[in-house]
């Protein structure tokens, strides 16, 4: 018998029910009832149902033996759990594979058509112009700013083995600006383009233009940029 805190039974019908004849022999009653009827009847052969169920109160027993005598005098730092050596690997969209002609949304170069060489670890994406085209340089650019398009290019000839993600870290200059040289010159530095890094450009570059080149029209492709017009319609275009 299971009484419901919804359900309207008197004291004398939860007593009747707990002590007459025809008990069962366990009674299982709502904590409610166990408090209100807790001086009227003995407890004896009676299970409460709820937050003082058997299951938590044996886990709310204290612990068995004696306490420690000794506490440390300062806090004991105890490392964090951490998931930093459980990141799951990047999830790469179908569409960007190599020799993939990509469509660049955002940034510096955004509405230029790109080839794409391959995916990175980090989950960008290595992207070329080539650069003697439309003035895109080797790159990392994130996929959620990319289009991937139906076209492709021919780069199996292109050896991308060693551009990762440590190639384009940012190296620290040694010479750095006092104060009085911040503020005397208003005029930007521009950035310095390392000889490797040009050297890499073209050898790059000179792989794909030969495929660029057996191609009709792809030049002129590469070399437009992708705009929108007024009665064009985005969700209805195939790339």
């Amino acid at each position: 018998i299971y009484l419901k805190p919804n359900q309207r039974h008197s004291y004398a019908d939860i007593y009747q029910l707990s002590t007459g004849p025809n008990k069962p022999s366990t009674v299982n009653i709502s904590p409610l009832h166990a408090i209100l009827i807790n001086k009227s009847i003995k407890m004896v052969g009676v299970r409460v149902l709820g937050n003082t169920g058997p299951k938590k109160a044996a886990k709310s027993a204290p612990a068995t033996g004696k306490s420690a005598r000794y506490y440390p005098a300062d806090d004991v730092s105890r490392p964090k759990h951490s998931r930093a050596k459980k990141h799951n690997a990047p999830k790469i969209r179908a569409s960007f594979t190599p020799g993939t002609v990509c469509i660049l949304l955002a940034g510096r170069f955004r509405g230029k058509r790109v080839v794409c060489l391959k995916a990175l670890e980090s989950g960008l994406i290595l992207v070329t112009g080539p650069y003697k085209i439309n003035g895109v340089p080797l790159r990392r650019v994130n996929q959620a700013y990319v289009i991937g398009t139906s076209t492709k290019v021919d780069v199996s000839g292109v050896d991308a083995s060693k551009f990762d993600d440590a190639y384009f870290a940012r190296v620290s200059s040694d010479s750095e600006e006092g104060e009085d040289e911040f503020f005397a010159n208003d005029e930007a530095k521009g950035a310095v383009v390392s000889d490797s890094r040009k050297a890499d450009q073209k050898t790059v570059d000179a792989s794909i233009l030969k495929a660029v080149d057996a191609e009709p029209l792809m030049k002129n492709y590469l070399g437009s940029k992708f705009s929108l017009k007024k009665h064009d319609r985005p969700h209805k275009m195939v790339f």
